[in-house]
């Protein structure tokens, strides 16, 4: 399955979102880490919100691929 990103155009309906296509239990799915990673950001106090989103994100890619 091909992850497809939100495009703003959220709906509540039904049991997918209209905009991404995505069954909202996925969405809700997601949500959840994202918002934990949001309260460390502002927990720690960083101010460098680039760098803390670039390594989050490197860090997925990291850990997913086999060569780790």
């Amino acid at each position: 399955m091909k992850f497809t990103p939100c495009n703003g155009e959220c709906t509540d309906e039904g049991l997918y979102c209209e905009g991404c296509g995505r069954s909202h239990q996925e969405v809700e799915a997601m949500r959840r880490p994202v918002e934990e990673l949001v309260a460390l950001f502002k927990n720690m106090n960083y101010e460098n919100l680039d760098d803390f989103a670039n390594a989050v994100a490197g860090s997925i890619k990291y850990k997913m691929t086999e060569e780790h």
